[in-house]
């Protein structure tokens, strides 16, 4: 018995030897009959023997109409009927009224000319020996002898049936403009001129031909050959039979002569990796967030309260499955306050130590922890207790895995065809050829396709600045200007923007939200507002603010005695507040790779360190701009991540002598995002100047930063954060006059938190002493390492 090729195999490089022994899931057998004698039943005349060149086409995979020459076909005479099985012992066509057994003209083919003018709705009953060996069944019949050991399958021809894609669906192929590409490509269960199957479509235009392998024809594709549709470089088959849950995989001649073995890239779900075939699938799920649905676009997001949980799914709580992270996760989110979770990429990845960073499945949830309908019920509960859905998103690059994209049909395809633009030069990935409308169809109807099919709200668009710039990471000679002579990749703007443009359109509610390091002018702009540079924008909703992270986490890593010399590092970022929307990132990239987790970061001994963790919170949460989280810092884990264990949730366990420092951070972010969320001044004007005032912005010495938010009607929060270890009495502070009086709502020094409880328990009235360029000020205690929230009593 010839066992099934592993689908982790990168290549095909010949045609299998013969089937397992086991029939064909999908395929029923019928009961034993006798096997009629060779020479066909009455009436059957001998076909035309086929060319020698469309015999070993068909043979090799390489024939681009093998509809044209199987099947059935009106001839002179009768009706001529051809089928392609490996390794069957004989074919008889029944229909209605007929019992015809086909000529075996060797290597599988069966034909002949039945006495018909037209072609009836007919079935093959093929007939096979039980062990599937083809010697043996020679043997039988030269001897003369009955094989005893036979069984019959009775089964539809897949070469009688129409092409099951449309006209229109392939013109819009061909244009590059087909939104919802996913409902043409790819495996689709159906019923096709009255018969379910699955219709199996894929894009490889340079190949000399397709066919459909898997666990339905024993791994070997001969008898599936896919026919060409054209000039658009689609390639179709309808399989009768075949239904979810099947795993197939393309087998495709390369223009060399040579087979590789592709997973499909238009794959909706696949094996957990290592193995890599893809899977039949269709979606069953009921959905229940109509509420959230109808109403998550009514205010814009950067109008909107916008604090944002970082998960890596596979490590959040590891060993969980989508299911049952639906119990936990939505609660613990939702008990934090947080309004968004961002889920690391979520599509298929062949190495969980890229984080999910390079994709292989761009269309299917991983499969490590469950199907896309089981991703599908962790939304939907997240949507059901208030919680929004962002995920990462990886158009920037690709892994070079030889069953997935990477030279997908023996030539460049989804990559440049220039080596040079196409090798990705820090991750040793593929970059997208932008330029191609496939390509760029493929990835836009992607974005589309995680907004419409799993109703993610979001898509965190990353490594941007990698696409945009054409010298990203090369050297002098290493890369070539654009036709304007310079760095920009023009062929990413142009995605960019219509991927933004196409998924605010089709998608109301959604935001996109870009990871670009650069200083690109225009980033959130709308795509038809041209700048300075001369480029529209971009269209994004949202961008990192990774200068902001880089200053301020640059600041705080000093000691305080230092801290005065770099003061400008925490003010700097409101220099350019305004020039895009924007999201402050404590991300995943930050705790890893020796860059120490937040806390780690810190100055001092442990209470220090956790009193400036707990300080920076509260300067960010009050900062311009929204904010996101990575898990594991919400209580002040001292580890760096790893996807290998994910978040030290023992460092909360009761027994743990430490368990009150890291449970006092957990119920500071708590605090942090429910007074956040009921105070407009927070995040209501995040993306206008007049949101903002500095009260004191030069205090370097005594290190403090004290500023108002304002909300639409001007109602203003005042937020100091004051990063020396020393409490500072009686420190003035100028304040509106027209306030009558303030009171703490926000102390991150309390002892709740671990703090050390140095409060202002009681309103602070304004006195008439001008300070910082205002009429009136207020007397305050500065707890040490500490951010205070005031607002009106």
């Amino acid at each position: 018995m010839t066992a099934r090729p592993s689908s982790r195999n990168s290549s095909d490089p010949d045609v299998p030897k013969r089937p397992a022994d086991t029939e064909p899931r999908h395929e029923q057998p019928a009961p034993a009959a006798p096997r009629p004698r060779a020479g066909g039943s009455h009436g059957v005349r001998a076909a035309r023997p086929l060319a020698d060149g469309d015999r070993e086409r068909l043979l090799s995979g390489a024939h681009h109409d093998p509809h044209g020459l199987l099947g059935a076909h009106s001839v002179r005479g009768g009706l001529e009927l051809r089928v392609l099985r490996p390794y069957a012992r004989a074919v008889t066509v029944l229909s209605k009224g007929l019992r015809a057994e086909l000529h075996e003209d060797g290597d599988g083919f069966f034909s002949g000319v039945l006495p018909l003018r037209t072609a009836p709705e007919y079935q093959l009953l093929v007939t096979y020996g039980s062990d599937g060996d083809v010697d043996e069944t020679v043997a039988d019949s030269e001897s003369g002898a009955e094989a005893e050991d036979t069984h019959e399958i009775e089964v539809q021809d897949p070469y009688r049936f129409l092409p099951s894609l449309g006209e229109l669906d392939l013109h819009l192929i061909g244009e590059g403009r087909h939104e919802e590409l996913w409902n043409a490509l790819g495996a689709h269960p159906m019923a096709h001129q009255g018969v379910t199957g699955t219709r199996f479509t894929v894009w490889a235009p340079n190949a000399r031909g397709v066919r459909v392998t898997g666990d339905f024809n024993y791994w070997n594709g001969t008898g599936h050959p896919m026919r060409s549709l054209g000039s658009t470089g689609v390639w179709e088959l309808f399989l009768p039979g075949v239904s979810e849950g099947a795993l197939y995989k393309f087998d495709i001649p390369r223009p060399d002569g040579s087979h590789t073995l592709r997973a499909d890239p238009m794959a909706r779900r696949t094996e957990v990796p290592p193995a890599n075939a893809s899977i039949v699938t269709e979606s069953h799920h009921v959905w229940h967030d109509e509420e959230w649905m109808a109403h998550r676009g009514d205010v814009p997001v950067h109008e909107s309260p916008f604090s944002v949980y970082e998960v890596h799914l596979a490590s959040w709580r590891p060993g969980l499955t989508y299911r049952q992270l639906a119990v936990q996760l939505p609660a613990y989110v939702k008990d934090l306050g947080f309004t968004h979770v961002e889920l690391m990429p979520v599509a298929e990845h062949p190495f969980g130590g890229s984080w999910g960073y390079q994709v292989t499945g761009f269309y299917a949830p991983t499969s490590r922890m469950g199907t896309p309908d089981d991703f599908r019920f962790l939304v939907d509960a997240l949507h059901r207790a208030g919680i929004g859905v962002l995920v990462d998103w990886v158009p920037a690059h690709f892994p070079k895995d030889d069953w997935a994209l990477a030279e997908f049909d023996g030539r460049s395809l989804y990559e440049h065809e220039d080596p040079a633009r196409a090798a990705h030069p820090d991750w040793g990935t593929l970059e997208f050829d932008y330029g191609r409308k496939e390509v760029r169809n493929f990835l836009v109807a992607n974005a589309t396709y995680w907004c419409e099919e799993f109703h993610i709200d979001g898509l965190r668009v990353d490594a941007v600045a990698s696409m945009l710039y054409l010298d990203y990471s090369r050297e002098h000679g290493e890369w070539t200007p654009n036709e304007h002579g310079g760095r920009e990749n023009l062929d990413a703007v142009a995605f960019l923007q219509e991927m933004n443009a196409t998924v605010y359109r089709r998608c109301p509610g959604v935001v996109t939200i870009a990871e670009e390091s650069t200083a690109w002018d225009g980033v959130t702009r709308a795509t038809h507002h041209v700048g300075p540079g001369g480029f529209g924008g971009l269209g994004f909703g949202l961008k990192w603010n990774m200068g902001w992270m880089h200053d301020s986490l640059g600041y705080v890593a000093h000691e305080p005695v230092h801290r005065k010399f770099h003061h400008n590092e925490m003010t700097f970022s409101m220099v350019y507040a305004y020039s895009e929307n924007y999201v402050l990132p404590i991300s995943h990239d930050e705790v890893v790779h020796g860059k120490q987790a937040l806390v780690s970061k810190m100055p001092g001994d442990w209470w220090q360190q956790r009193a400036n963790h707990r300080a920076y919170l509260g300067f960010m949460w009050a900062h311009p701009g929204k904010q996101l989280l990575f898990m594991g810092q919400e209580f002040a884990q001292g580890a760096e991540w790893s996807e290998g264990h994910g978040p030290d949730w023992w460092l909360l366990d009761p027994s743990y002598a430490a368990e009150a420092d890291h449970r006092g951070v957990r119920h500071l972010v708590g605090d942090l995002n429910a007074v956040y969320g009921a105070t407009p001044a927070l995040w209501q004007r995040d993306t206008e100047p007049e949101g903002f005032a500095w009260v004191d912005g030069d205090a370097a010495e005594d290190n403090v930063f004290a500023f108002l938010r304002y909300d639409a009607s001007g109602g203003p929060l005042l937020a100091i954060s004051h990063f020396s270890p020393v409490v500072r009495h009686e420190y003035r502070l100028g304040v509106p006059d027209s306030v009558q009086a303030w009171t703490e709502v926000l102390n991150t020094d309390a002892a709740r938190y671990g703090g050390s409880d140095v409060l202002n328990p009681d309103p602070l009235k304004p006195e008439s002493v001008p300070s910082h360029g205002r009429r009136a000020s207020i007397q305050l205690t500065l707890p040490p390492l500490a951010t205070l929230w005031l607002r009106p009593a």
